[in-house]
Parts: C-alpha cells; sequence; structure tokens
C-alpha cells in the first residue's frame, strides 16, 4: 500500500522516543529528525516538511511541561495534528445534492487514470441514489472515447461523447445539456489528461471550464508522481478553480507522499482514494481515521464500520458485546479470524486497530499474512472446547501442544507461535474493556459521555487536568465529532 513505507518509519520513530528514560530535547529532536527524514523519502515537499518540524517545537515545549505531564503522549498528539493539518485545507469541498443538478469537471496529468475515476466516481454515487452521466471532453487521447463509453456501459451510466467532433468544449456544452434533459443530477466531464507545460490545453482545460460553469473541479493524481507534485497541482490551480483531489493507485507501493503536497498546492481537500482497478476500489478519504492509521494507532470507528457493513446484523449485539467484556478467549479469536477474512482486503480491516498491523499484517505481505492467519486456525480446529472457550493461556501445557501440532499437521513451535500471537491480541483485545461503542453513524451526546468516562480512567491524571478534566475530555470528544481517534491518541498507539 502507497505511504506504507512511511507509516511504518514513523511508528518506529515514536516508538523509539516511548521506549526512551526521559523525555528531553535529545529525544524530541531525534524523534522530528528520523519523521522528517521519512516524509522526505515519500517526496513530502522540503518545505511542507520543515513548516511541519517547526510547528511541532512550538507547540511541545518541554521546558514548560511539569513533571507530571505525559510527555510521549504530547508529542505524538502534536504529530498528529500536524499531519492532519498538511491533508486539510480546513474547508469542505462542494457536496452534490440529490435532485438538483451539478457539474463536476475532471482534470488531472496523463496516465493518471483520470478517465477510470471518472467512472468510479460516478458508480459511487450511483449506488448512494443519485443519476450520474459521464460525458467525453476529451478528445486528445486516442482511445478515450471507447473507454470511457465501455465504462459507463458496464456501470449502467448514461455516456455522452463524440467519435466525429473534435472540439471538446462543445462536446462538453452539448454533453451537459443532454445530461440535464435527462433529468441526471451529477454531470461528470473527463477532460483530456495533460502536463504542466502544455500551454494550449491548459488553456484548453480553462475553456470547458468557463463553458460549463462546474459547480466542483477535481484534480485526480496518481499517487506515484513524487516531488513533482506541488508544481503540477499548483499549475491547474492556477487555471482552473481545483476544489477537491482524488489521490489514483494507492495499492501500489509507490512513494506516495506528493498525495500531501498536492493538498497544500490546491488548499483543496482529498475527497477519495482509488485503490485498485475494480469499480468498487475507491473509498471516500477522512484525514484523521487516515493519518491515525499511517501513525499505527488505528482506526477504531473505521473497524466498527466494517463490523456493521459485514457481520450479520443477528451476530453484532453478541460480537460488540464480546468486545466490551475484554475477555478474549482462543474461540473469540476463532470467530474474529472468520469475520476478517470475509471483510475485503484484509490490510485494510487490521490497519484499523491500533496493535494488529505492524505485527500481525506488516506492510506489504498481506498475502502472507492470511495464509498465516488460516494455518492459525487449522491448528484450532484439533482444540477441545475447554481449550477453545479458555481465556486462561496456562490450561495448554506442552501435552496439549503436541497433541494439537498432530492433529492439524504442524510443527510444535508454529503452535507456540499461534498461542504468543494469542496472548498478544489479548492484551489488546483487554484494552477494549468497559469501552461504550456508539450504534454506525452515531456519537450522540450519551455515547460521547460513556467514551469519556472510560477515557478518564485510561489517561494520566495530570493529562486529564491539563484537557480540563471530565468536562474538557467531553468537549474534546464532541470537538472531534467521534470516538475514533480516541484510541490513538489516547492510548492505541503504546503496546
Amino acid at each position: 500500500m502507497v505511504l506504507a513505507e512511511l507509516g511504518t518509519s514513523i511508528s518506529r520513530a515514536l516508538q523509539q522516543m516511548s521506549n526512551a528514560t526521559i523525555i528531553d530535547e535529545k529525544v524530541l529532536n531525534e524523534c522530528l529528525n528520523e519523521i522528517t527524514r521519512a516524509l522526505l523519502q515519500a517526496d513530502v515537499q522540503f518545505k511542507l516538511v520543515r513548516d511541519m518540524q517547526t510547528n511541532i517545537k512550538k507547540i511541545v515545549n518541554l521546558d514548560d511541561l511539569a513533571a507530571g505531564h505525559n510527555k510521549r503522549r504530547i508529542i505524538q498528539q502534536a504529530i498528529f495534528n500536524e499531519l492532519c493539518k498538511m491533508l486539510d485545507p480546513g474547508k469542505p469541498s462542494f457536496t452534490p445534492k440529490k435532485g438538483k443538478p451539478s457539474i463536476v469537471m475532471f482534470v488531472g496529468l496523463q496516465g493518471s487514470g483520470k478517465t477510470t475515476t471518472c467512472t468510479k466516481y460516478a458508480y459511487y454515487h450511483q449506488k448512494k441514489g443519485w443519476k450520474p452521466a459521464l460525458v467525453c471532453a476529451d478528445t486528445f487521447r486516442a482511445g478515450a472515447f471507447d473507454q470511457l463509453k465501455q465504462n459507463a456501459a458496464k456501470a449502467k451510466i448514461p455516456f455522452y461523447g463524440s467519435y466525429t467532433e473534435s472540439d471538446p468544449v462543445k462536446i462538453a456544452v452539448e454533453g451537459v445539456e443532454r445530461s440535464k434533459k435527462e433529468n441526471c443530477d451529477l454531470i461528470i466531464v473527463d477532460t483530456s489528461g495533460r502536463h504542466k507545460q502544455e500551454a494550449a490545453l491548459f488553456e484548453e482545460m480553462r475553456q470547458v471550464s468557463e463553458a460549463t460553469k462546474p459547480d466542483l473541479v477535481i484534480f485526480v493524481m496518481d499517487s506515484s508522481i513524487g516531488q513533482a507534485a506541488f508544481d503540477q497541482a499548483q499549475a491547474f490551480k492556477q487555471s482552473v478553480a481545483v476544489g477537491a483531489v482524488i489521490v489514483t493507485k494507492m495499492d501500489g507501493h509507490a512513494k506516495g507522499g506528493g498525495a500531501l503536497s498536492a493538498v497544500a498546492a490546491t488548499k483543496s481537500p482529498v475527497i477519495f482514494i482509488g485503490t485498485g482497478e475494480h469499480m468498487d476500489d475507491f473509498q471516500v478519504f477522512d484525514v484523521k481515521p487516515f493519518v491515525s492509521r499511517l501513525l499505527g494507532m488505528g482506526d477504531w470507528s473505521g473497524f466498527m464500520d466494517k463490523i456493521h457493513e459485514v457481520v450479520p446484523m443477528d451476530q453484532q449485539p453478541e460480537l460488540l458485546q464480546k468486545l466490551t467484556e475484554g475477555n478474549f478467549s482462543l474461540r473469540i479469536m476463532y470467530e474474529q479470524f472468520q469475520n476478517l477474512l470475509k471483510m475485503g482486503p484484509i490490510g485494510q480491516v487490521f490497519s484499523m486497530l491500533p496493535g494488529f498491523s505492524a505485527e500481525l499484517m506488516p506492510k506489504g505481505h498481506e498475502k502472507e499474512s492470511q495464509a498465516k492467519i488460516k494455518r492459525y486456525m487449522t491448528m484450532m480446529d484439533s482444540m477441545t472446547n475447554e481449550e477453545l472457550d479458555s481465556s486462561n493461556p496456562k490450561l495448554i501445557t506442552e501435552s496439549r501442544m503436541m497433541r494439537i501440532a498432530r492433529g492439524s499437521g504442524r510443527q510444535k513451535k508454529e503452535v507456540e507461535e499461534m498461542f504468543e500471537e494469542y496472548k498478544r491480541l489479548a492484551k489488546i483485545w483487554s484494552k477494549m474493556k468497559g469501552l461504550k461503542i456508539p450504534k454506525k453513524g452515531d456519537m450522540s451526546a450519551l455515547s460521547r459521555n460513556m467514551n469519556a468516562q472510560h477515557m478518564s480512567k485510561v489517561l494520566p491524571p495530570q493529562m486529564l487536568k491539563q484537557i480540563g478534566g471530565m468536562g474538557g475530555l467531553q468537549n474534546l470528544m464532541k470537538q472531534m465529532g467521534s470516538g475514533k481517534d480516541m484510541m490513538g491518541m489516547f492510548g492505541g498507539g503504546d503496546k
């Protein structure tokens, strides 16, 4: 996954800082230098990195912090906040409304995956109840018309284009008008891909924009573009009013830091990321969960959404009850492995939980990890009900381990490895004990207060005092709008 290496490097820097006996200026500088190096290697623009480091040093003044303050958490939170600021310009993009015609124009470099992304964007909204239409105003690239037409037919989305007309402005205007007459409420205009230096193509793009008057211009950017991202994105912003960014090819192994630079250049938010070639490989981008996962803190809310999405409704209450009780038996581990294997790209799911992704699901080794989980399940198939239902690891003696190994056709050391993994996951699971989990999409005042009560027991007293006690914690959670970041900032990142 793109940015996986960056996430691993930042997580390592934070972990090294957490392992330090005393947090002083030297430890802070070492941590920030490591993060700076990781960001630069990931192709994030130098000025952005320098500004981030300066801001963190202003926020984290170690001399002003009393002895009781949890300096590790304060530094971690400052890094979290600065990375969020990098990816969040502070203003939302235009949001189309059902039933009211909205025109969305796509722009981007050649080869960025713009045409495919147009279809994904249309398909995503079609599933949500919109009536989209696709207009091909790309007359520059041979095959653009056929590609978009085939994509539209596959997704059953109305399409407009022309084999014979060479004027993209005329095609765009006619396509928009026809789509309005057909009562389409999301009209997506695909334009020719271009490079920064191609003045004629940029002028053409500006003319299409002036003629169609789009409600939103989306800049589509390939995650592998690297250091050129800032200049390229800025050039587009200077020609048309870019209001949002979509980053494509996030399933590869490119460095991907250019995505952060593009946000800074366009001062526009990332709204979606493309994670593969299929129509459904398209995710809404949410800054805080993304950064939380990048730092190895997890995305509790995202995990809960996956649970609500995939686990059958009648099984959810029992699963959530087990989760909040904090008791983790081998049978529960088995059941969760079953659920996780159903949840699509397993790496995405595990990365939502703090502590799961780094060791059980190393970046770039998802297939091997899936195979390992299946091996673990085979070993558990050779266990008795008493062994599966017990949450006491001491029950599994040497002789029982030998029997499980023979029964599953595995070696004893593999069974031992599985039990070590069980102990580690049990420790993470135990942190959930007593946490009140809001229903999908619900973070009412009551559930916020319940989560605040739980968090107040987890937080060091001095830190709770610093944020204004129980009232301050409740306000903080209210401002965030959900509890999804709390696991990362207040305990999810520590082992």
